[in-house]
């Protein structure tokens, strides 16, 4: 019996956790905490008021804070999930690797890109292993991504996945464990498509929530959603990802829904930067990680060394680390130049 160790308890991972769980009979699920505070109040209360208040954990999610116990009873076989923020990714790994006995099969859940790199998840996993010499391990690697608000999940609602691996099998596990009541999970061998897909819609909900702030309509959202798009699927294609998965779950799909759905915390820094808040206040008052001002000067860093146009990350990286006013950065896009749509 494989299973499943899920490292991250924030809202993602605990509802996933929660999600895989409900497939007991085959796979035993055990969600990882950093804080040990906050794994005895889970066990304790059966709750995770911190990141999903008001919705109870299945009696069966084991819940550990020690990493050396965590893994005491791992086999290669077993499924490792990664659920930490991206910032939190190098040192997740850099702690798998010190261990004797780890899962080969990994598949991470974080969106986003390595700020201070602009590295895809799957490059920090891999640079990681290299500095550790241990690409020899035998290591299968996968994301997991799509429009998904973990609160829903939690609660059980429909939603729909893509792992995206260059393994079949750890395609097929992935779905296994999580392919199952209200969740469906497609697979994909487009991982660089899948993870930028994942850390650029952040990015162009903050824009969005920028617009819907400063009252500029549903043909200015259409607009800016459809140009982002394009935008999203240029990068995605320089980097050497499929231009379809931009259309995909992992693209328009999870842009529609972090752009537009109020549960979005990166909407949420763009409506309250209309408002005229400043950053700091905004993500202090959030309590949670908005991915998308981490990662947007990442983006932007990215798209420059490829060459890529990519104005409304441009203009989001100006609002949020430079001080432009958020009008202005409409007026300065709309003043851009005619050209062809294509």
């Amino acid at each position: 019996m494989k299973n499943i160790y899920i490292l991250g308890s924030g809202a993602w991972g605990t509802a996933m956790a929660m999600h895989a769980t409900k497939n007991l009979n085959q796979y035993p699920v055990t969600l990882w905490s950093r804080s040990a505070k906050l794994a005895d109040e889970m066990r304790a209360t059966h709750f995770n008021q911190k990141y999903l208040p008001g919705i109870s954990l299945p009696n069966e999610l084991q819940i550990l804070s020690d990493w050396n116990q965590l893994f005491s009873k791992a086999s290669q076989g077993d499924l490792l999930v990664i659920a930490t923020p991206v910032a939190g990714l190098r040192e997740t790994v850099h702690q798998l690797v010190r261990l004797e006995q780890v899962p080969k099969n990994w598949v991470w859940l974080c969106k986003g890109l390595e700020p201070e790199t602009s590295l895809m998840p799957h490059q920090v996993i891999q640079r990681e292993l290299a500095e550790a010499g241990a690409l020899n391990r035998g290591i299968e690697t996968a994301v997991l991504s799509g429009p998904s608000f973990a609160s829903e999940v939690a609660k059980g609602m429909p939603c729909a996945l893509t792992v995206a691996s260059d393994s079949d099998e750890l395609i097929r596990l992935t779905q296994a464990v999580f392919h199952h009541g209200n969740m469906r999970v497609y697979g994909s061998h487009d991982i660089v498509g899948v993870e930028l897909g994942g850390a650029i819609k952040n990015v162009l909900a903050i824009a969005t929530g920028i617009g819907d702030g400063l009252g500029l309509g549903l043909n200015a959202r259409a607009a800016l959603l459809t140009r982002g798009l394009s935008e999203m699927m240029r990068l995605m294609t320089a980097m050497g990802g499929k231009p379809e998965t931009a259309m995909g779950l992992t693209g328009v799909g999870d842009l529609i829904l972090t752009a537009t759905g109020d549960l979005s915390r990166n909407r949420q820094v763009g409506l309250q930067l209309a408002s005229g808040k400043k950053l700091a206040d905004i993500l202090a008052a959030l309590g949670h990680v908005a991915e998308g001002v981490r990662c947007a000067q990442a983006v932007g860093a990215l798209a420059q060394k490829q060459n890529v146009e990519m104005p409304i990350t441009q203009m989001v990286c100006e609002v949020l680390f430079n001080g432009l006013d958020p009008a202005k950065a409409v007026k300065l896009l709309m003043s851009r130049d005619a050209k062809s749509e294509s």
